[in-house]
């Protein structure tokens, strides 16, 4: 956990560091997901019982899907996103609330 902490760590300084150097013009965001199944991560690294537990400290309940970062994923991509910079959607079904 602590390589993969460090790295998800250091992709958040990455992003708002490009965020800046970037800027005018050209605009830097990331996602960082939570307990996405469906993907050989977690089915490879995360065994059942982790998952359950995750799940359950979530807010929704559930496990995320590759649809639901997808979301994320089109909404930076779009017009929509053109004002935001130096951002990251966690997309975790509100784990961090709980």
């Amino acid at each position: 956990m602590v390589a993969y902490a460090t790295a998800k760590d250091g992709m958040i300084g990455l992003t708002r560091a490009l965020a800046k150097e970037l800027a005018p013009g050209i605009t830097v965001n990331a996602i960082a997901p939570g307990l996405i199944l469906q993907t050989p991560f977690h089915e490879t690294f995360t065994p059942e019982r982790d998952q359950l537990a995750m799940i359950e400290g979530t807010l929704v309940k559930r496990a995320g899907v590759p649809e639901d970062v997808a979301g994320a994923v089109v909404f930076f991509a779009s017009d929509l996103a053109s004002f935001v910079t130096g951002e990251v959607i966690d997309v975790n079904g509100g784990a961090y609330f709980t």
